[in-house]
């Protein structure tokens, strides 16, 4: 077996294609042993792979425009989509079955401050008609920190990704009310990148083939199966609940089954950072991507 290394830059069920190439046994019928790890707060997995201490990355293509901006060539490139969809979910108090958008407005909302959680739902609010600076934001940290505020009693909504609203409404803390993606549609939110050097080895086309077969698992089989594989990944999370998240995105349709970052995806991205005032220029889709190993 060969050991391939993969980091995440965020870890949740949100990235379950690349949990369940692992947890599925994927890689491992290509005979490629996982080690995975978790960038630290406030450090890009990128730094991961400027040292040669990793293979593959869960990243966003954002991490490319701002590269490009300081004239830079990426060292990472953006080789297949993870999620196709932001995959945030707004939970609130308490249950609202006739949620809508503009009882955000003067709510205080547990949210992250900045990067592409915070401009994607900017565009959000954009899409839904309300105003975001009507919000009253409360924006402690990291994930972790976001759900311990929640829980503490500060905010009226929070914004997180699962499977940390599932647990919420297991815990009878929160009721969750939308989902930003619906909000927003498609676009390029998150993707796996690497070197152009080690994209072009055996080791990538191995995992392309492992990855491919996960793509198709992720879509096919029932979110209960899932779970089971993935709870090791998640001690603190009840299967149950983590099921629940699963199928939750399942349902959403972020999980595609194309591996490809596609030109569309890529240009909805271009205009969620443009509306946030987020954005150089309008950089061309090979500056930042490229096709899966075995594409071309």
């Amino acid at each position: 077996m060969q050991k391939i290394n993969i980091q995440f830059t965020l870890f949740s069920a949100f990235y379950s294609p690349l949990i369940s190439a692992m947890s599925g046994g994927f890689l491992k019928e290509e005979g490629l042993a996982p080690e995975w790890s978790v960038a630290a707060p406030g450090v890009s997995a990128i730094a991961a792979l400027e040292d040669g201490s990793v293979h593959v990355i869960q990243s966003a293509l954002s991490q490319g425009f701002n590269s490009l901006a300081r004239g830079e060539t990426p060292l990472a490139v953006h080789f297949a989509q993870i999620n196709e969809m932001d995959g945030f979910f707004i939970t609130g108090r308490d249950p609202d079955p006739d949620f809508t958008w503009d009882k955000l407005e003067g709510a205080e909302v547990v949210m992250f401050k900045g990067g592409q959680p915070n401009a994607m739902f900017r565009y959000a609010c954009h899409k839904a008609g309300i105003a975001y600076d009507r919000i009253i934001p409360v924006t402690p940290g990291s994930a972790a920190d976001i759900d311990q505020a929640f829980r503490a009693g500060k905010g009226q909504y929070v914004q997180q990704q699962g499977p940390f609203p599932q647990q919420l409404e297991a815990d009878g803390i929160g009721h969750i009310v939308a989902q930003v993606g619906k909000q927003i549609g498609p676009c390029g939110f998150s993707s796996l990148a690497a070197t152009r050097q080690w994209l072009a080895s055996d080791m990538a086309h191995a995992f392309m083939r492992a990855y491919t077969k996960t793509r198709a698992y992720i879509n096919d089989t029932p979110a209960s199966e899932i779970a089971r594989a993935e709870q090791s990944y998640f001690p603190d999370i009840g299967e149950d609940v983590l099921a629940k998240c699963i199928a939750s995105y399942q349902q959403l349709g972020c999980w595609s089954r194309h591996v490809e970052i596609t030109r569309a995806a890529f240009e909805a991205t271009l205009d969620i950072f443009a509306y946030n005032g987020l954005l150089e220029e309008r950089w061309p889709w090979d500056k930042i991507c490229c096709a899966p190993p075995g594409a071309n």
